[in-house]
């Protein structure tokens, strides 16, 4: 998780790649297009790793395994 962090100051405190202004959402916005890794990186943030792009992913994961999720009735 080191390769994500969270400042203030960039994006209004967005999650974002460490040491760009990429945020962690944009990245997943890609990913949800059904872009490929190499695909962003080509031509969207030629200065991201693979492993930036699989750190967003595990930041999403782990956003999700730390919610107490309820589902109300319908």
């Amino acid at each position: 998780m080191e390769r994500i962090i969270v400042n203030s100051q960039i994006h209004f405190g967005k999650p974002c790649i460490a040491g760009t202004r990429i945020t962690v959402q944009s990245v997943l916005e890609l990913l949800n297009e059904g872009l490929t890794f190499d695909e962003i990186i080509r031509d969207y943030y030629p200065d991201l790793q693979i492993a930036d792009i699989r750190a967003c992913l595990q930041y999403a994961i782990a956003l999700v395994a730390a919610e107490n999720i309820s589902l109300a009735s319908a």
